[in-house]
Order: C-alpha cells, then structure tokens, then sequence
C-alpha cells in the first residue's frame, strides 16, 4: 500500500466517523496553510510601501478581504478568494470612499503558479483600475 493510498483510506474513515470534524482537519491541513502563504505574499507586497495599509476586513474561510489605505484614506478592497486549485483576485469598491473602479475582470491563477512576482503583476492590474469617483 502506497502511502497515497494509505492516506485515502485514513480520510475514508476518518469522514466516515466524524464528516465535520474530518472536514475541519482536511482544511487546516491542506487550504488553512494555502491562504496562510497567500496573506503573507499580500502584506509583503505592500511591505515597502509606508503611505499603504492593508486592513483585514470580512475575510472568511475561503477568502480574505483587505481594505487598502493610502495615506490614511480608505481606497478599495482586495479580495483573494481559493478555489482549490485556483486563486482568484479581485478589487472592490468600498463604502465611504470617494474612488470607484473602472470594469474589469478578476486576475486568476492555479495556486502552484501563484508567487511574489504574479500577486504584484495582480495588484497592478487592480490598482490600475481605481478613479477618483466624480463629484
């Protein structure tokens, strides 16, 4: 018995005790640690940066949600949803902010591909989106 097949097998029963319990653990162990690396290259992204803040604000277990402030000023939000095995990246406009977002489409990416490098080239693309909503 492979160990592959060995750890089915574990899961198999485990799931069969206890499906919430074993469904708890099969987060922690496998997305738990992959939303971990995704806050991480987020807040180091912006790490650099002192006139940006990012707030964690609705974030759940799929999906964190960052509210970006610059200087001070509420701006948009960030949401980074997993989809096993996609990452999905999108920005969203916020209440009591005066800028909007221009259309676009959310940036994806299999997790595997997902590194320093790709969450920049993402949040450019976001970022880019952003205007000064009209008075």
């Amino acid at each position: 018995m492979t160990q592959d097949s060995f750890e089915k097998a574990c899961d198999r029963l485990s799931q069969i005790v206890d499906a919430t319990q074993f469904e708890r653990l099969r987060w922690a162990r496998r997305e738990g640690p992959m939303l971990t690396r995704l806050t991480e290259l987020t807040q180091a992204a912006v790490a650099q940066r002192p006139d940006f803040e990012l707030t964690d604000e609705g974030s759940r277990n799929d999906t964190r949600r960052y509210v970006v402030k610059i200087h001070g000023t509420r701006v948009i939000a960030l949401k980074l949803t997993l989809a096993v095995p996609r990452v999905t990246v999108e920005a969203e406009p916020i209440e009591r902010s005066r800028y909007h977002l221009a259309p676009g489409e959310p940036v994806t990416a299999d997790y595997d591909a997902v590194d320093e490098a790709w969450i920049a080239g993402a949040f450019d693309t976001l970022f880019a989106r952003v205007q000064v909503a009209a008075a």
